[in-house]
């Protein structure tokens, strides 16, 4: 079988993915680059052996000896590049969010229907061993039917990675309520089992407001994420424009009647996220997010809390980016551009994960006011789960 020729659009923070999908001999290989930043398209070339490069996207959808694009660009471009290459007929994987608004999500869904080419979302925690290890401990039934998610996400380095750059500027995300917010989300339905239909949320910038910026189109300063300042009042060379929030909180229905939380940290000391998942049986918890880390288990009481748990399960060890979740989600992508089906991760649920944190953020910024989820088309939503198969 010859490799499938991948042209790869944005060659920033995610290049990692890139050099995943980039198995000469095995499967794929990464034939075109694009990127908007010439030195970083020539710097990033070396890696590849690409034949082609680019500044412009578009060069990507004309050549017919590419069979799918990998689309790794700022999120405020994804509807427009994801689209042209749908109409181009050149199967795509998107990284996430879908997009930064409902009707943007929407109109992408509605451009892969309408013209048969595969549409991938890249919600690579779907393949993370400590997702799906509490996934599959939910469907054994170990802890009973779930009815109620927390996630706490303790962001260390939020100063850094999102309040530097583009990330800052709503224009650019809606808020890290969807842009950060958007894989937790996802996880959150997929162990409960359905979709938001009603949340409602408070956040608030309470540190990065105040601190010193860089001045409008001057570029993030050197070693910006190998050095880092503590504690982080003591941050500077932020985005010239910052009206995102920091700090977030959310509270969602799904459609199953499960209740969720979400909280949200820019300024923790800590990197973790810490999900718990209440059944009618007992409950879950993860202690790290790593290989090698533990799910505890705790299904028989009452009792005080009680560290040994009834039941401990180790996170797999795995190789590669994100725990191992960046080379199993480029092998689910690559099957899925030459056959089809139904994958993992969900065009639909993509979807939804940005519905909840795009309305989650019209809430806090609404004082808390609840908001319902703007449903999904019936007919559109059957036409992905039935695998992007006419």
């Amino acid at each position: 079988m010859e490799d499938l020729r991948i042209g790869v659009v944005g060659l920033g923070l995610r290049t990692s993915l890139a050099r995943a999908a980039h198995r000469p001999g095995k499967g794929s290989v990464v034939a075109a680059l694009c990127d908007t930043d010439p030195a970083v398209l020539k710097r990033q070339a070396g890696q590849f052996q690409a034949g082609v490069l680019t500044e412009d996207y578009r060069t990507l959808l004309e050549r017919p000896d590419l069979d799918a694009i990998i689309v790794m660009t700022p999120d405020d471009t994804h509807e427009r590049i994801a689209i042209d290459c749908l109409e181009a007929g050149k199967p795509v994987y998107l990284e996430k969010p879908l997009a930064i608004t409902v009707e943007g999500c929407d109109r992408i869904l509605e451009a892969a229907r309408r013209t048969g080419t595969r549409l991938y979302v890249g919600h690579n925690m779907r393949h993370m061993g400590v997702v799906r290890l509490m996934r599959d401990i939910i469907r054994k039934g170990v802890i009973g039917e779930p009815k109620t998610v927390w996630v706490r996400h303790f962001v260390s380095y939020g100063g850094d990675y999102y309040f530097k750059d583009w990330h800052a500027d709503r224009t650019r995300t809606t808020g890290l309520l969807l842009q950060k917010a958007a894989h937790d989300l996802d996880v959150v339905h997929w162990l409960a089992g359905g979709y938001t239909t009603r949340v409602n949320a408070l956040g608030d910038l309470m540190l990065y407001g105040d601190l010193p910026r860089r001045a409008p189109d001057t570029p993030r300063p050197e070693g910006w994420l190998k050095e880092f300042d503590w504690p982080p009042a003591q941050r500077r060379d932020l985005n010239s424009v910052i009206d995102v929030e920091d700090v977030s909180v959310m509270n969602m229905r799904l459609d199953n009647g499960v209740i969720a939380a979400y909280q949200q940290c820019h300024f923790s000391p800590d990197y973790f996220r810490n999900y718990t998942v209440i059944g009618t049986e007992g409950r879950l918890e993860n202690f790290g997010d790593r290989p090698g880390d533990t799910v505890k288990v705790w299904n028989t009481g009452p009792t005080d809390y009680r560290d040994d748990c009834d039941i401990a399960y180790r996170v797999p060890e795995a190789k590669g980016g994100h725990g191992g979740a960046d080379p199993q989600i480029i092998g689910e992508f690559v099957r899925f551009v030459r056959e089809g089906g139904v994958t993992d991760t969900s065009p639909v649920a993509a979807r939804m994960s940005v519905a909840a944190g795009y309305m989650a953020t019209l809430s806090l910024r609404e004082g808390g006011m609840p908001y319902d989820i703007p449903p999904l088309d019936a007919e559109l939503a059957a036409y992905f789960d039935r695998g992007q198969m006419r």
